[in-house]
């Protein structure tokens, strides 16, 4: 959506320039009619020329949608009607992505749309749980108790997320730096080495011989590997697009020692929490369990759970039809059993998603601290291994000339 630098005069006769985002400049023409002024010129604002964003960057961030949400809630409560509300937020939002779709919601609303059915017709970068929310909300006749609580469970969706990449950031880092450093030892420090010990008759290690000759490979085919290792990233990034493709990987993922469970309990803990909060909302349960079933990140374990619907069509108990997918812990089945059988069903799913979050926080905890001394540890066996390979024929070499 394009900025258009427009010069408008006012009733006293005094001329102003504004720069406004729209989607036309008959958009931005009807705007500022609306508002009382006298167009005398409308182009575009090529100062405010928008680059593309990066192809793995996110375009509304969750801080800021959280932020638009809390701030709705505030204008609601305050006894705004939902497009007044939107107008204000739109005036003052500056993630570009957000204000574009937030205009475009607005468009929806003036035109007699309902919140829910705007953000519907908009839904790029909105996740279905929100809008069922809002959904409820408008049933129910209170739209800002039903917000409040998508901004509490969002928030804890948010941490989770941060707390997992937070975890990833340091061995990341540290696993990219060795092998940047294994990559200059080979390519230019082993090679010089290589020419040297050719100048004596010493006999070489078998261990040195591997190495150097491993090192001259890879320098001699450098650029083929590379362009073999960028090859077959592009067509992973491609086929990882594909349904069938993303199920296997996922697959893959839970066969992982350990990252299997931290998997698998956070897809239990985001289950939960998302139909509990679409129970607390009014969605019947049929509804939300297909909602909450897109919330899990897993398409491996989403799939397994295609049919929990029909399970419950047919008169089975939601624990029940749960444990046929298979993967939800023996505890989360008994706790929503337990909710059940106690009408507190929205009330234990609630409990469920924090007891697993409480365990998946306790195994990223776990995995920093086991994961850093390891990486340190091999990566310093690999480098000692490199170093000796290099050092041992000085000492047979200095052997020979004394």
């Amino acid at each position: 959506m394009p900025y258009f630098l427009c010069r408008l005069a006012t009733d006293g006769g005094r001329i102003i320039s504004q720069s406004i985002l729209a989607p036309s400049r008959e958009e931005c023409r009807k705007y500022f009619e609306q508002e009382g002024y006298c167009i005398l010129s409308i182009k575009r604002d090529w100062k405010k020329l928008q680059i593309p964003a990066h192809p793995f960057e996110k375009k509304i961030k969750d801080k800021d949608f959280i932020m638009f949400n809390q701030e709705l809630v505030a204008l609601i409560k305050a006894g705004y009607p939902i497009l007044k509300c939107i107008e204000i937020i739109v005036s003052r939002i500056k993630n570009i992505h957000l204000k574009e779709l937030l205009m475009r919601v607005e468009n929806e609303v003036r035109g007699g749309k309902s919140l829910s059915e705007a953000f519907s017709l908009c839904q790029e970068g909105i996740s279905t749980v929100y809008i069922a929310s809002l959904m409820a909300g408008e049933r129910s006749g209170n739209l800002a108790a039903t917000i409040s609580r998508y901004i509490t469970y969002q928030k804890v969706i948010v941490q989770t997320k941060s707390r997992i990449r937070t975890a990833l950031t340091y061995p990341t880092l540290l696993l990219l730096f060795s092998l940047i450093l294994l990559t200059i030892l080979i390519n230019f420090v082993i090679p010089r080495f290589s020419s040297f010990y050719q100048d004596f008759d010493a006999q070489l290690p078998g261990i040195t011989v591997a190495l150097v000759n491993f090192s001259l490979s890879v320098r001699k085919y450098f650029l083929v590997l590379v362009a073999l290792l960028v090859v077959a990233v592009v067509v992973f990034m491609q086929m990882r697009k594909k349904e069938k493709v993303q199920i296997v990987l996922n697959r893959l993922k839970l066969k992982i020692p350990y990252g299997n469970k931290i998997w698998i309990e956070s897809a239990v803990s985001l289950f939960c929490r998302t139909l509990g909060l679409l129970l607390e909302g009014g969605i019947s349960l049929i509804s939300a369990l297909g909602i909450a079933r897109e919330s899990i990140p897993n398409k491996y374990l989403k799939m397994k759970m295609h049919d929990l619907s029909e399970h419950i069509k047919n008169g089975e108990s939601l624990s029940d039809s749960i444990a046929t997918a298979r993967y939800f812990p023996p505890l989360a089945l008994d706790m929503i059993k337990i909710g059940e059988s106690s009408a507190n069903l929205e009330g234990m799913l609630a409990d469920v998603a924090e007891v697993y979050d409480d365990r998946i926080k306790a195994k990223i905890d776990t995995f920093v601290t086991l994961v850093e001394p390891i990486i340190i540890i091999f990566m310093g066996l690999v480098i000692a291994m490199m170093l000796l390979s290099v050092y041992l024929p000085i000492f047979n070499i200095i052997k020979v000339t004394h």
